[in-house]
C-alpha cells in the first residue's frame, strides 16, 4: 500500500472526491495516511476526520518565510512516512527541498487543459474568469506531477469540459470539478499507486 498524504487549504472538495473514490474501490493500493492543512480552520480537516484520516496543521502565517513553511510541511510528511503527496486545493508553491524530496512523487490537479491558463496567478476562480474572457469553447482539468515551476510538471491525465454559453466563473468551476477534476485526480493517484506511471522526461506513459 502506498502511504499517501494530501495537502489542502480550504473546503476539501477534491479531498472528498479522493476519499469517496477510495471508499468505492476506484483507487487501488493506496493508504490515505495524512491530510496536511495550511489553515487550522479548513473544512478539509473535518472531512479527513470523518474518514478516519490523521489531520495535521502547518499554519502558514506562523512561519517567517516560504522556506520555513516548506520545511515544516516536509517534516510533517516525512514523519508520517508518506511516499506520494497529492495537492488538493493547496494554494502554495513550495521551495526546492520539497521538490528534491518528492520528485515525481507529487501530483497536482489544475482546472484547465495545461498549458492553457496555468502558472503563476492562475488559481481558483481566476482560472475560469480567464477562460471565459478569452472566449474559448473547451476547457477541462489536468492531473500532473509537480516540479519547480507552477503547473509545469509532466502531464498524467487530462479531461476536456465544454464551455457553455451563459457560463459564469462559478458555474464553469463547478462543471470542471464534477466532470473532470473529481474523475482524473483519483485516477492519477490509483495509476501511481499501482505502479503504472512511466516517466520519460516530460512524457508520462501508462503501462498495462
Amino acid at each position: 500500500m502506498v502511504r499517501t498524504g494530501v495537502l489542502v487549504s480550504g473546503e476539501g472538495t477534491n479531498l472528498q472526491a479522493i476519499i469517496d473514490a477510495k471508499a468505492s474501490g476506484k483507487i487501488n493500493n493506496c493508504e490515505l495516511a495524512a491530510v496536511v492543512s495550511s489553515k487550522p480552520d479548513a473544512r478539509a480537516l473535518q472531512r479527513a476526520s470523518s474518514a478516519g484520516i490523521p489531520g495535521y496543521v502547518v499554519d502558514k502565517p506562523s512561519y517567517p518565510d516560504r522556506m520555513a513553511f516548506t520545511l515544516a510541511i516536509l517534516d510533517t510528511l516525512q514523519r508520517a512516512d508518506i511516499e506520494l503527496v497529492v495537492y488538493a486545493g493547496f494554494n502554495f508553491i513550495l521551495e526546492q527541498p520539497m521538490i528534491d524530496a518528492f520528485r515525481n512523487r507529487m501530483i497536482n490537479i489544475h482546472p484547465t487543459l495545461i498549458p492553457s491558463f496555468c502558472g503563476m496567478g492562475y488559481y481558483g476562480l481566476r482560472v475560469h474568469e480567464a477562460v471565459l474572457a478569452h472566449g474559448v469553447k473547451l476547457t477541462g482539468a489536468t492531473a500532473h506531477f509537480v516540479n519547480e515551476i507552477a503547473d509545469d510538471g509532466p502531464i498524467i491525465l487530462q479531461k476536456a469540459v465544454p464551455v457553455i454559453e451563459g457560463d459564469t466563473p462559478q458555474t464553469l468551476q463547478r462543471r470542471v470539478m464534477e466532470e473532470a477534476e473529481w474523475i482524473i485526480l483519483p485516477q492519477a493517484i490509483s495509476l501511481y499507486c499501482e505502479g503504472r506511471l512511466v516517466i520519460n522526461g516530460r512524457i508520462v506513459s501508462i503501462s498495462t
